[in-house]
C-alpha cells in the first residue's frame, strides 16, 4: 500500500507488506539515523518470524538497501527496502571437513553474486565464529567514503533480535546504513512488618513457620510484578540514563591504557553530566512520584553499588554476566551470609551460581517450565531456590574441604530446547569474569574491584550431566589453568568419575535405606518402595540398578507406573540401563492391578475403575494419592517443596498414621523442614536430602566410592543414636549435625592443631583418599595442593569424625579424648 497524507507536515508516508512462509518483501520511508519506536516496526518482525526462528531445515537470508535520494523533493526521507528469502543451499548436509567451505554451506544465489573479496572476508568470519562460543566482529573501511563495512557472524539460534537490535545501537551514535545482509530481576522487600511478626510467633511452631513462609512468598510476589517494574522504568528515561553513566563511569575500562584515541562511547561518557551516588539518590528521590518508584530505582543503585566485576564491555560476549557483592541481601530473608553471587543473564535463561565460601563446591541444574504459568512460578521463586539448594549444599558438604555452592539456569518459556546453548553461554559467561582477558578486541581486561583470584566448581545436577565434558574442555580453551578441576562427573578421558555411570549420589541415598533395613531386622526384597525420578536419570536409574527391594510404583517426566503386586524388576533394569523413561516400559509385563498413565493422557481407565481425567495433574499428585501402599517412599527427584505444610496431611491416614513408614529424601528440597517434622511426629522415619544424598558431592571431592559410603554410615549411625538419646526429631538432627561440624571444623583451622606437623601428616593420611598416597605420596600431595585447601581437608575430616563420634553436646573432655590416638601416632 502507498499512503499519502497531509496533516501537519504534507510528508507521503510509503508502507508495502509482503509476508510468506517461504519468504518477504517490506519497502517503507525511512529517515536515517532514527529507530521508529511506533508504526511496522519491520526489522522487529523480521527478526521475530525469520531470522530468530531459521535452523539448518528451514533458514533465511536478508537483504536489505537505503536509496540514495528523498522520496520527494520536499522531504528529506528516504526510501528502505527489505528482502527475505528462504535459502537454498548448495550442500543442506555438510560433512564435518565441509562445514568450514564457504562453497558448500552457502546459499546458491548468494554464491552467485558474491564476488571473491567477498566470499574471503565471509569465510575468514565464518571459520573464527566456528571456533568461537560468541559472535565474531570486524570492520573494514570503504576507500573513497567515510562508509565503513561491518561483517558478523555467529552460530545459529544462539542469539535473539539480533538484527533490529544492532540497528538500534548504530542509531543511538547518530549513524545510519545503506545496505544490510544478513547470508530483571525481581524487586523484593518483606518490610519491618514481617520482622515484627517474625518475633512474635514461635519459631519451634511448624504451623507458625508454615504461614510465616506463605506470607513472605507472598510478600516478594504480589509486591512488584516484572510489568509494573517495566512501566516505572519507562515512566523516567532520564533516570535510566544517569543510572547507566553511574555504572559505566566505574566499569567502562578506559581505553587511553591500550590506545592512543578514546573510542566514540569513552567520549561521550565524558560529555555526559556524572552525579555522586548521593546526588543521583537525591535526583531520584526528587523525580519519582511514590515509594513503589523511589524503591524501584534505589534497587538499580544498590546494584550499581555492589558490582565487583562484570563481562557487560567485553567485546564477545555470549552472556551478561555479574560477579555481586551479597552483603546488600536481608538477613531476615538470607540468615546464612553468602560468599560469592554470580548474576547471569542471556537471550535463553538468566541464572545464578552462589557460594558460601570461596573454595566451594556443587552442580549446576537447568530448570525447564512447561507452560507460561509454571514459568512465571520458577522465575519468582529463581533466587530463593538457589539460594536454599546452596544452603542444603553447605550442609551437605561437611565432610569434604569445599564449602557448598549452587547454579541455577532458568530456560526462557520459549526457549526450553535450549538447555545446551544456555548452559554453554552461562559457562562462557562466568569464565569472562574468572580469566583475565588478555586479548584485545576480543577478552580484554575488566575492572576488577574484587581484586582476588576466584575458582569456582561446578558438577552435574538436573539437566546437566552431559555436559560436564565441554564444561571443561571450554575451559581449556580459554587458557582457563585449572580447567581440570572446573568440572567434576566428567569423562574418564579427562581425568573424571561419571557420577552416573558409578551412581555416586546413589550410594550414600542408599546406605540409608539399608541403615534402617539394618536397625529394624527387616528384609529388603520383602519391602514395598515409592520412587519419584525415573529411570531416565542417575540418581533414578541407579537406585533401581543397586536395590533388591520390592519397587511398586514410579514417577518420572513422562508419567505414573504402578502395580501394587510389584513391578517387573528385568523389565526396570532395562529401562535403567538404557536411561529410557517409563514410557517405553512393556504394558503387557504389568499384574492385572498395574497400570500407567503418561502425562499427555486424557480419561484413562485405572484396573479399579477409576478414570483419570488429566495425566499431568495425576502424575504431578501422585505420591500424595493414598492409592499408593507403600512402606518407603525414596523421592530420586521431582521439584522442591512439593510437600509442604499445606499438603502434608495427604501423607497421613485416618489415624493420623503415616503412609510411608520409612522416607529417605534423595531428592534436593523435595519435602520442606515443617512437612519434615509433622512426619516425624506422626511416627514416620525421615532422613533428608542434606543427610542422605551427599555422595554426588563426595565423590566430586575425593573421588572414592569406599569413602562415600564410609560416610553415610558413620552420619546414619549418629543420626539414629542421637535421636534415641534425645527424641529430637532427625531432620532437626541433621541440621544442627551439618552445623556443628561445620563450626568445629572453622574453628580446627585457626587452632595450633595445624602447626603440629606430625600430627598434620597422621590426620591427613587418614583424610587424604588411598589412591593419591599410593600414586603420589603425602610429601607430594601436600606440596602440590594449595595450603589453605590442605587445611580445610585437615579441619573437615576432624570435624566430621568428632561429632559423628561425640554428637552436638559432647562432654567437656570428649575432644582430649578424640584427639588423643592423633597425638600418640604423632609421637612415634
Amino acid at each position: 500500500k502507498i499512503f499519502a497524507y497531509t496533516k501537519n507536515d504534507n510528508g507521503l508516508e510509503i508502507n508495502l507488506e509482503r509476508e510468506t512462509d517461504e519468504g518477504a518483501v517490506y519497502i517503507h520511508t525511512s529517515r536515517p539515523g532514527v529507530s521508529q519506536l511506533q508504526g511496522p516496526q519491520h526489522e522487529k518482525r523480521i527478526d521475530a518470524k525469520y531470522l530468530d526462528v531459521s535452523n539448518t531445515e528451514r533458514a533465511y537470508r536478508l537483504e536489505s538497501y537505503r536509496s540514495k535520494g528523498t522520496v520527494s523533493s520536499s522531504s528529506s526521507t528516504q526510501l528502505r527496502t527489505y528482502f527475505v528469502r528462504q535459502c537454498s543451499f548448495v550442500n543442506p548436509t555438510p560433512t564435518k571437513e565441509q562445514e568450514s567451505d564457504i562453497r558448500e554451506t552457502s546459499d546458491k544465489s548468494f554464491l552467485e553474486k558474491a564476488t571473491e573479496n567477498t566470499l574471503e572476508i565471509y569465510s575468514d568470519v565464518m571459520k573464527t565464529a566456528l571456533a568461537r562460543t560468541g559472535p565474531v566482529i570486524e570492520m573494514f573501511e570503504v576507500e573513497g567514503s567515510r562508509e565503513r563495512r561491518l561483517v558478523i557472524a555467529y552460530k545459529q539460534q544462539t542469539t535473539q533480535s539480533f538484527f533490529s537490535a544492532i540497528s538500534d545501537l548504530y542509531h543511538y551514535y547518530d549513524l545510519y546504513s545503506t545496505r544490510k545482509s544478513r547470508s530483571t530481576h525481581f524487586l523484593n522487600r518483606l518490610g519491618s512488618e514481617y520482622t515484627s511478626l517474625v518475633n512474635i510467633l514461635d519459631s519451634s511452631n511448624s504451623n507458625h513457620q508454615d504461614v510465616l513462609s506463605k506470607m513472605k512468598k507472598r510478600l516478594r510476589t504480589d509486591t512488584f510484578t516484572r510489568d509494573y517494574i517495566l512501566e516505572i522504568i519507562k515512566t523516567y528515561p532520564e533516570l535510566v540514563k544517569l543510572l547507566y553513566i553511574n555504572f559505566a563511569m566505574i566499569h567502562y575500562v578506559n581505553p587511553a591504557v591500550n590506545s592512543l584515541t578514546p573510542t566514540l562511547s569513552y567520549q561521550r561518557l565524558r560529555t555526559d553530566t556524572v552525579l555522586t551516588d548521593e546526588e543521583l539518590y537525591d535526583k531520584i528521590r526528587r523525580t519519582t512520584s511514590n515509594s513503589h518508584e523511589l524503591m524501584v530505582f534505589e534497587s538499580f543503585l544498590i546494584f550499581n553499588k555492589h558490582v565487583l566485576k562484570t563481562n557487560f564491555y567485553q567485546p564477545t560476549k555470549v552472556a551478561l554476566s555479574f560477579r555481586m557483592d551479597p552483603s546488600f541481601l536481608p538477613e531476615i530473608e538470607y540468615p546464612t551470609k553468602l560468599f560469592g553471587m554470580f548474576l547471569v543473564i542471556g537471550s535463553e535463561f538468566r541464572g545464578f551460581h552462589l557460594r558460601f565460601r570461596d573454595v566451594a563446591r556443587g552442580g549446576i541444574r537447568i530448570i525447564r517450565s512447561r507452560n507460561r504459568e509454571a514459568y512465571s512460578i520458577n522465575l519468582r521463586s529463581l533466587f530463593d531456590e538457589n539460594y536454599a539448594l546452596a544452603a542444603t549444599q553447605q550442609r551437605k558438604n561437611k565432610d569434604i574441604p569445599e564449602g557448598g555452592s549452587k547454579g541455577t539456569i532458568l530456560l526462557d518459556v520459549n526457549q526450553q530446547d535450549k538447555a545446551l546453548v544456555a548452559f554453554e553461554k552461562y559457562v562462557d559467561a562466568i569464565l569472562d569474569l574468572l580469566i583475565l582477558g588478555e586479548t584485545p578486541g576480543i577478552k580484554e581486561r575488566i575492572v576488577d574491584l574484587y581484586k582476588k583470584p576466584e575458582i569456582l566448581f561446578f558438577g552435574p545436577d538436573e539437566g546437566t550431566a552431559d555436559y560436564m565434558d565441554w564444561a571443561s574442555a571450554h575451559a581449556r580453551e580459554r587458557g582457563a589453568s585449572f580447567w581440570k578441576a572446573f568440572t567434576t562427573g566428567k569423562s574418564q578421558s579427562l581425568g573424571g568419575i561419571p557420577h552416573d555411570t558409578y551412581g555416586m549420589t546413589t550410594r550414600s541415598v542408599h546406605q540409608y535405606v539399608l541403615g534402617i533395613y539394618r536397625k529394624l531386622g527387616l528384609k529388603e526384597e520383602n519391602v514395598a518402595k515409592l520412587q519419584t525420578g525415573g529411570p531416565d536419570g542417575d540418581l533414578g536409574s541407579n537406585e533401581i540398578k543397586i536395590s533388591k527391594d520390592k519397587t511398586c510404583g514410579i514417577v518420572d517426566g513422562s508419567g505414573v507406573l504402578y502395580d501394587s503386586e510389584g513391578i517387573d524388576r528385568t523389565e526396570l533394569a532395562r529401562l535403567a540401563e538404557n536411561r529410557l523413561m517409563i514410557s517405553n516400559f512393556d504394558i503387557s509385563k504389568l499384574s492385572p492391578k498395574g497400570f500407567r498413565v503418561l502425562v499427555d493422557e486424557v480419561n484413562v481407565k485405572l484396573p479399579s475403575g477409576e478414570i483419570i481425567d488429566d495425566g499431568l495433574s495425576f502424575r504431578n499428585n501422585f505420591h500424595l494419592n493414598p492409592m499408593v501402599k507403600t512402606e518407603v517412599f525414596v523421592p530420586c527427584g521431582g521439584r522442591p517443596e512439593s510437600v509442604d505444610l499445606q499438603n502434608v496431611g495427604r501423607l497421613l491416614d485416618a489415624d493420623n498414621h503415616p503412609r510411608f513408614k520409612y522416607i529417605v529424601e534423595g531428592a534436593n528440597l523435595f519435602f520442606t523442614q515443617e512437612a519434615r517434622l509433622r512426619l516425624e511426629r506422626a511416627g514416620a522415619v525421615v532422613f533428608k536430602d542434606a543427610s542422605a544424598n551427599k555422595g554426588g558431592v563426595t565423590s566430586s571431592s575425593l573421588e572414592v566410592q569406599t569413602i562415600i559410603e564410609r560416610n553415610a554410615q558413620l552420619e546414619f549411625e549418629a543420626l539414629w543414636r542421637e535421636h534415641q538419646r534425645t527424641k529430637t526429631p532427625r531432620s532437626i538432627l541433621s541440621d544442627d549435625l551439618s552445623l556443628a561440624i561445620v563450626k568445629l571444623n572453622e574453628n580446627l583451622q585457626q587452632t595450633s592443631l595445624w602447626d603440629n606437623l606430625a600430627l598434620r601428616k597422621v590426620v591427613l593420611e587418614e583424610a587424604f583418599p588411598n589412591m593419591l598416597l599410593k600414586q603420589v605420596g603425602l610429601e607430594t600431595l601436600m606440596k602440590r595442593v594449595p595450603e589453605n585447601y590442605v587445611r580445610a581437608i585437615f579441619g573437615s575430616y576432624l570435624a566430621s569424625r568428632f561429632v559423628y563420634k561425640y554428637g552436638t553436646e559432647p562432654s567437656q573432655f570428649a575432644f582430649f579424648e578424640f584427639i588423643s590416638p592423633y597425638s600418640l601416632k604423632a609421637q612415634q
